[in-house]
């Protein structure tokens, strides 16, 4: 029983994460455990959806790495619940109708139709498409939640012991950190120029957006501290991990980031049809300018990339037919990447910042002196094992070319889990949402705030901070 007493779905979540990412770590020693988890590809035929990982287990069918996936994960999760005394039984009953369909909805959402980018049109034979790259499967997902949530309710209310959206995007978040310690020294070995221009352009982003979103939301439109704080990290810095980190750091409400979550996936969408088209009409001339611009504007990471690789396609482009100039390749979207990267870096920074704030300035009951075991009792366990998987395949990957080599095999696994535990995340959030109980929570308003502060001024400043770093950079010529 003492078992259940300590942990918690947060503690839960850093220890099934940093155990993914310790089976990740047999890859540095010549052990690929994890290349049979199920990867979905873009598709335009019902056999190219699902393959194996990696080329290890390229004999194995995908079909049979999905039913794989499931089995592990079901077996992982299911011993978790039992630890926090839940009911195995219905867990896994429930869980096995959320994962079927929340991976048919991520399925749907890599059509190539919907999914398929500019840049790769002529690959999958195609005319055109929606370009919204295979994140709009988390879309599909949060939307058939919603529609089972709010018009099947009896089918919800038997999932209920498998809907857990908070714990599986915490897991996922623990191991994005592998994946950008990976993905940072990447980054070092590009220009040093970029990368100094872009970690300036993040500390002025962090700096000057999460104030003006924080103030809008407490003086225009009311919301207490405690929406206020998730709303400005979820808008203005990097959506569901932001949200998610800052909701525990400040001892939120769950459903409170999760809801900020929700939105920053739908304007995400919205962004990625409207900037790239934007920067090609009107950054031509300044191509790094455009790329930066992605990464500090769209919210999402995957967005984000696709957002700086649809751009630089289009830039190319225009370059080439309006001005005969021939860009290499690839650069616009690694500065948008590199951008992007440094962000989600400093998460976990910004939520130890916004604990030791909250505790010292906020909640700090007067005659009572600051705990220091306070902060670190409210600083989110995930966010620590996000530290540190990131720390650990920095330092590992930064030794050299064939080290870093190693880590891009050792978050090719992984890499497909933090995609599961999304999607699992976004379909729960939908199945929990009850539209009626959300308009009076406040979506109505979240929404008002998202659009007055993104197109208000989040774009623009963005804009501004991305000329002032990379106004005069350009692509070398291919």
């Amino acid at each position: 029983m003492a078992e259940k007493r300590w942990l918690n779905e947060d503690k839960l979540a850093l220890i099934l994460g940093l155990f993914l990412f310790a089976l990740s770590l047999l890859n540095l020693a010549g052990h690929d455990v994890l290349g049979w988890s199920v990867k979905t590809n873009v598709w335009t035929s019902v056999e190219q959806i699902f393959s194996p990982a990696t080329g290890t287990y390229k004999t194995l069918s995908g079909l049979a790495s999905l039913v794989l996936s499931y089995v592990f994960i079901t077996a992982l999760l299911a011993a978790g619940v039992k630890f926090l005394g839940g009911s195995v039984g219905k867990f896994v009953a429930s869980f096995t109708v959320v994962f079927f369909i929340s991976y048919a909805c991520f399925a749907l959402g890599n059509y190539a139709t919907i999914a398929a980018t500019p840049d790769t049109l002529a690959k999958f034979k195609i005319p055109w498409s929606l370009g919204l790259t295979g994140e709009a499967g988390f879309i599909v997902a949060l939307v058939a939640g919603i529609v089972i949530g709010n018009f099947f309710p009896k089918l919800a209310d038997s999932l209920k012991e498998a809907l857990r959206p908070e714990m599986y995007v915490k897991i996922a978040i623990v191991i994005l950190g592998a994946e950008l310690g990976v993905k940072a020294v990447d980054a070092i070995g590009l220009a040093s120029s970029v990368i100094f221009r872009g970690l300036c352009a993040i500390v002025e982003a962090y700096l000057i957006y999460w104030a003006l979103v924080y103030y809008v939301s407490r003086k225009y439109f009311k919301f207490s501290r405690e929406w206020a704080a998730p709303l400005a990290s979820g808008i203005s810095i990097c959506g569901v991990s932001a949200a998610i980190a800052t909701g525990g750091a400040i001892r939120a409400r769950p459903r409170i980031p999760i809801m900020v979550s929700s939105l920053v996936i739908v304007f995400t969408c919205i962004e990625m049809l409207i900037l790239p088209f934007v920067a090609q009409w009107g950054l031509s001339s300044e191509p790094m300018v455009a790329g930066a611009w992605m990464g500090l504007a769209v919210k999402s990471d995957g967005g984000a990339v696709a957002s700086g690789a649809i751009t630089d396609a289009l830039i190319r482009a225009h370059a080439l037919s309006a001005y005969g100039i021939k860009y290499a390749e690839g650069w616009i979207t690694m500065a948008a990447t590199t951008v992007k990267i440094f962000i989600d870096v400093f998460i976990g920074i910004w939520a130890f910042v916004l604990a030791l704030v909250w505790c010292t300035m906020i909640e700090c009951k007067p005659g009572e002196r600051m705990k220091f075991s306070e902060v670190l009792d409210r600083f989110p366990r995930f966010v620590l094992g996000y530290v540190i998987t990131f720390l650990i395949l920095l330092i590992w990957c930064a030794k050299g070319p064939d080290m870093l080599k190693l880590g891009k095999a050792a978050i090719a696994g992984t890499t497909t889990f933090r995609l599961i535990f999304f999607i699992l995340t976004f379909f729960t959030i939908g199945v929990v949402s009850n539209f009626k109980k959300l308009w009076a929570d406040g979506i109505g308003k979240l929404a008002a705030v998202y659009v007055v502060c993104l197109f208000g001024f989040i774009i623009w400043i963005g804009l501004f901070i991305s000329w002032l770093f990379f106004h005069g950079v350009k692509p070398p010529l291919a």
